[in-house]
């Protein structure tokens, strides 16, 4: 029997970015990490549904030469440790790379399915990103998107709005709740 997983997003969905004319950015920093509102519940909340918490990032600022990446682990270590999620997978690409690894490409999605048995078209994913929802179409996943108003593309659909990932735990519990 498979498993099901909830992919997220990192930034803007599990902790606060920094908006730069009307953009999102990640922390740069451990001392700027927050996590949001809401977060660990929503967590608590998938994990009684049966849902295993995968953690997809594009971290692009390490192939511009704008992070190391002692500085992403640190923060992915800081989502490991307080909120206790063990599965992390970090692209560290930029879009000219045309890696299959980088959101809206479905690659950490079906390489997270395939290392941990999990059934896609089963599975969601939740982020505050264009990308986050194209990567969870094309991987076959529900989408649910947390809609902050950045100034940049919007996602095309079939998605779920939210206005935050424990809005999002609410709906997904209200579906799924047996």
């Amino acid at each position: 029997m498979k498993n099901r997983a909830v992919f997220l997003d990192r930034d803007g969905t599990l902790n606060k970015v920094i908006i730069r004319d009307g953009r999102p950015f990640p922390p740069e920093e451990l001392k700027e990490f927050e996590l949001l509102e809401g977060v660990k519940d929503a967590l608590d909340i998938f994990k009684s549904q049966g849902f295993i918490p995968i953690v997809v990032t594009n971290q692009p600022d390490f192939a511009r030469g704008k992070s190391t990446l002692e500085q992403i682990e640190s923060l992915n270590n800081m989502v490991r440790k307080n909120l206790n999620i063990e599965h992390i997978y970090t692209c560290l690409h930029d879009d000219q790379d045309d890696c299959l690894c980088r959101k809206p490409k479905p690659g950490l999605l079906v390489q997270a399915a395939y290392e941990l048995n999990i059934e896609l078209t089963a599975s969601i994913m939740i982020g505050d990103r264009w990308r986050d929802i194209q990567a969870g179409q094309a991987a076959g996943c529900s989408c649910y998107y947390i809609d902050y108003n950045y100034i940049e593309l919007q996602p095309k659909q079939p998605f779920e709005r939210v206005q935050s990932l424990f809005d999002a735990a609410k709906k997904i519990w209200s579906i799924h709740d047996i």
